[in-house]
């Protein structure tokens, strides 16, 4: 195993610590692995990319990691009761952010039925989608009084960014029948 995976994969074992911080109110000590997570996100990237070490586990990984350590913030950090009312995601920012992710995957299992493989890369609006999926994270660990306008800018993201892979989605379904 290469060291980009190996990365991916210690972000993915972060993803508890994360959240045990978050609820146990040690909200320093969550953004510090937040900030981990993000900065080896982008460094096992970088290290794949420079060393001809892409894989398709690596390919695997990476967004699993990601989804897990934002889908994780999202829902704990909507639920965190010591956190004031404004500092907290309202539910239906998780829900959203979660309902597109699921859609994504069905609909990804359903072009591998169809074709026999599935081929989506991430996309400059999907990338921008979770950067700010990551900043509103950040926005609440760091106390940011006007978190709620970038959960607001992330949630629209995700709502165009979701409609975006559906039309990618269903222009690859048509191409294949």
């Amino acid at each position: 195993m290469n060291l980009a995976n190996r990365i991916s994969i210690t972000r993915i074992i972060l993803v508890p610590f994360f959240v045990a911080a978050i609820v146990y109110s040690e909200f320093a000590v969550a953004l510090i692995i937040f900030i981990v997570c993000i900065i080896s996100d982008a460094l096992d990237g970088y290290i794949a990319r420079s060393r001809g070490q892409r894989t398709q586990l690596g390919s695997l990984l990476d967004p699993i990691a990601d989804k897990l350590l934002l889908v994780s913030g999202f829902i704990s950090l909507s639920m965190v009761s010591s956190l004031p009312a404004n500092l907290r995601f309202p539910p239906y920012v998780p829900l959203i952010i979660v309902s597109r992710d699921a859609l994504i995957i069905l609909g990804c299992m359903v072009i591998y039925l169809l074709k026999g493989s599935v081929d989506i890369k991430p996309t400059a609006l999907g990338k921008a989608t979770t950067f700010f999926q990551m900043i509103s994270i950040l926005g609440i660990l760091l106390s940011f009084t006007y978190s709620s306008i970038l959960w607001n800018i992330a949630v629209a993201l995700t709502i165009i960014s979701g409609l975006d892979y559906l039309r990618i989605g269903s222009r690859m379904v048509n191409e294949s029948s």
